[in-house]
């Protein structure tokens, strides 16, 4: 038994999904800090859990603070210079009045640029984010962290400020960052994949009898669950596809001689077949299963073949054509949770397949051009080293809000599906 079985099956769900996804969301993330940390970005915090209060810990090397969260489902990775929309063009100038000063708050900043309070504060928050300032705690003003080199101007400051931050990134460096959750997730399934495959193997018939169906031709014989089949007609049997191609190439009344091995001893039963349908005769039984694992070779075969059933899934629910049917085989987080859990229940391989098949999901729906998904940001890195500038900070606030009210809608869909098939009306 494992250890959760007896919980509710609502308390397992909650339990194995809140662990599931954390774990998956958690190594998509860690795509993307690693690729930041790669590239030499400031990142700002690492998570595990939703934003909100929680327990942390900087590091003195790096500045990152590391932490778990009052909510730990899932997690988040704070990476500098990822705001939306265009840089501001009095943030050059606004470094240069925090560098020249002790200290300065918005009201300072806004008399020395001319602008109004809020547009000094979004200013000041911005250099915050970049490192180049700090409010110290419970005090409303900044401290510069930078000093201006010799004969630097406010401009070449800060682009050597923005070189440490996302936005002072080659275009290649910044689409490779935001991709990098999504390999992590394939390349994490597929490794899942592999190592489930040739440690456990999978699920493979084998001649001895898992189930015998009432009033069929097998139970009329004598054969009970259990049995070992070990010839057919006199025919030695080592493997279930022998029985199942003897069957095949039998006729419905045909009479067979089914030798067999029950409890250490061996008897011989004669049964009449049945007609099965497509052809051929019936016995009316199930065969038991062996994991059997795989070898290396055919087990990293086997899981780039699932994930790119996986790719074709996720396109399916894109396709005008098939979105309805896709849509209804689709499953949200209360959804998966529960066949998580039934997952767990049936043991490692199970559990191992669908974590596979969950993280390869994951990956490939944030590959899909819609914002906020990875790949909506991507698109959006594309369209600007298409057009050679940024897009403007209402545009792409108004294609995200868009892209999220989509995406939301859907998921509150499916939340309410599940809720009515998992939680009102199960079974």
């Amino acid at each position: 038994m494992y250890p959760t079985a007896t919980l509710p099956s609502g308390a397992q769900a909650l339990l194995w999904g809140v662990i599931t996804f954390s774990v998956l969301i958690l190594l998509h993330e860690g795509g993307h800090f690693l690729a930041a940390r790669a590239f030499g970005v400031k990142v700002h915090e690492f998570m595990l859990g939703l934003p909100g209060p929680a327990l942390t810990w900087r590091s003195k090397r790096s500045g990152v603070r590391y932490g778990v969260t009052m909510i730990p489902l899932g997690g988040y990775v704070r990476i500098a210079g990822m705001e939306p929309g265009a840089e501001d063009p009095l943030l050059a100038s606004a470094l240069g009045v925090v560098v020249g000063r002790e200290h300065t708050d918005a009201a300072d900043l806004a008399t020395a640029l001319g602008i109004d309070h809020d547009h000094a504060s979004a200013l000041l928050v911005t250099l915050e984010d970049y490192g180049a300032a700090v409010s110290p705690p419970k005090r409303l003003v900044m401290t510069s962290l930078v000093a201006r080199e010799a004969g630097e101007s406010d401009d070449e400051m800060l682009t050597r400020v923005r070189s440490s931050v996302y936005r002072g990134q080659s275009a290649w460096k910044r689409i490779t960052i935001l991709s990098m959750g999504v390999l992590t997730n394939v390349v994490a399934a597929i490794v899942i994949l592999v190592v489930a495959l040739t440690v456990w193997g999978v699920p493979t018939p084998i001649p001895t009898v898992h189930a015998v169906a009432a009033g069929t031709p097998a139970a009329v014989a004598g054969m009970r669950a259990g049995d070992t089949i070990t010839s057919i007609d006199g025919v030695a049997v080592t493997e279930w596809s022998q029985v199942t191609h003897a069957m095949v190439s039998s006729r419905a009344g045909a009479v067979v001689s089914i030798g067999a091995r029950r409890a250490g001893g061996t008897l011989t039963l004669t049964a009449h077949l049945a007609a099965r349908p497509g052809g051929g005769g019936m016995l009316g039984v199930t065969a038991a299963t062996r994991d059997v694992p795989m070898p290396l070779p055919e087990a990293v075969k086997a899981a780039f073949s699932m994930t790119g059933q996986v790719f074709a899934a996720v396109g399916s629910l894109v396709n005008p054509k098939t979105f309805t049917t896709s849509l209804q085989g689709a499953r949200s987080v209360v959804g998966i949770s529960y066949e998580v859990a039934r997952a767990v229940a049936d043991g490692p391989l199970s559990y191992a397949w669908m974590m596979a098949l969950l993280s390869l999901s994951l990956g490939v729906m944030n590959i899909l051009p819609i914002p906020p998904l990875d790949g909506g940001k991507v698109a959006s890195e594309l369209v600007e080293a298409l057009i050679r500038r940024p897009i403007p900070r209402k545009v792409s606030l108004a294609f995200s809000a868009t892209g999220a009210l989509l995406l939301f809608s859907l998921i509150f869909y499916l939340m309410y599906a599940d809720v009515v098939r998992y939680i009102v009306n199960p079974g």
